[in-house]
């Protein structure tokens, strides 16, 4: 119980609770096993459970009209996902998959009600969380109408370098994500052949150079000095 505590405190939604109350929560939260290519849930399924990453990775997607997957977002350690629909039945609105062997924690969505219920400081953290998530997809979705994809890739990647990156020297950053070309390029809604010339484009420049798969070194700082040339 001790090493949840440790793990559940290292949450941002919970570092400030007593020991007491990370014993409520702990009491409530449940481990989950689940191997790669294997969904936690789907899409327009009633939402039944919150989950945290303890290890892997999961991807968020949802179908269009005509079946294509769009990627909504990548998760990592410590994420919190779905954001929405407390105090609220409604269904996932998008669909959630392991792209790696994933540990995850979670709660019943009627205990972590409960939790937000008498903790509003956590209500309100996870207020700034949510508003930090419309803000990221209102930021993409104006890149989608107002910037090219030259622009739109780099953007990606350094999202990517936010989120996924490890520093390996001064000079580059370490991007491990497990997905294919196919799925960056629905990362920003375009297609295959054109990100893949685009990176092409940026590794001459030796500004994003793939390594093996699902694994990139990038440039922060000459990512951003291009974007600035060309905006």
């Amino acid at each position: 119980m001790e090493n949840k505590h440790e793990w559940i405190r290292q949450i941002a939604l919970f570092q400030d609770l007593s020991n007491e109350d990370l014993s409520v929560i702990a009491s409530a939260i449940r481990t989950k096993h689940v191997q790669k290519g294997t969904h936690v849930f789907y899409q327009h399924e009633q939402q039944a459970a919150v989950y945290f990453i303890k290890e892997g990775q999961v991807k968020i997607y949802r179908d269009d009209i005509n079946g294509k997957e769009q990627i909504v977002s990548l998760l990592h350690e410590g994420d919190m996902f779905p954001h929405v629909g407390f105090f609220h039945k409604i269904h996932y609105p998008a669909n959630s998959i392991a792209i790696v062997p994933t540990t995850l924690m979670y709660i019943h969505l009627l205990d972590f009600e409960n939790v937000l219920m008498q903790h509003p400081n956590i209500a309100i953290k996870l207020y700034g969380i949510m508003s930090k998530e419309i803000l990221d997809l209102q930021d993409r979705l104006e890149e989608q109408m107002l910037s090219n994809v030259y622009i739109q890739v780099i953007n990606l990647f350094l999202r990517l370098g936010r989120s996924h990156g490890k520093w390996v020297d001064d000079k580059y950053m370490l991007v491990s994500i497990p997905l294919s070309i196919r799925d960056l390029a629905s990362m920003i809604g375009t297609t295959r052949e054109t990100i893949s010339r685009t990176i092409h484009q940026l590794k001459e420049k030796n500004i994003v150079i793939p390594q093996t798969k699902g694994k990139y070194l990038i440039d922060v700082f000459q990512l951003e000095k291009e974007k600035g040339q060309i905006e």
